[in-house]
């Protein structure tokens, strides 16, 4: 069993950062590649980006790519998302989600989710 919990939503302007976290607790956190997905009010769910059991591979959509950067510490136990260069269309509930596959198809364990708003 793994829980995540995710961490460091907020409002920023459109240009800023923030760095999510998703604390996973288990000892188990290395056997699962992760990912960041987001959803906004009125569409679905969307793939941001994921990245490998060790944090040798990662992937991003097209929409993030050059802007966000996923990182792992199996030590912590916690994967981020760090994001820059924020646009008002990147405002959503942002999710981490653990999958046993890489790339990631589907999903075992997923956080409870974290605000993000931009403002323009």
């Amino acid at each position: 069993q793994v829980q995540l919990v995710e961490s460091g939503g907020g409002l920023v302007q459109a240009g800023g950062s923030l760095r999510l976290s998703c604390a996973a607790s288990g000892r188990t956190f290395s056997s699962y590649a992760m990912a960041w997905l987001r959803q906004a009010p009125g569409k679905e769910r969307e793939l941001v980006g994921g990245i490998s059991w060790r944090g040798s591979r990662s992937h991003y959509a097209d929409s993030v790519k050059g802007r966000f950067t996923i990182s792992r510490d199996n030590a912590k136990n916690t994967v981020y998302l760090q994001m820059n260069s924020l646009k008002p269309e990147d405002a959503a509930v942002y999710y981490c989600a653990a999958s046993p596959d890489y790339p990631p198809k589907k999903y075992d364990y997923w956080g409870q989710g974290t605000q993000v708003t931009v403002s323009s």
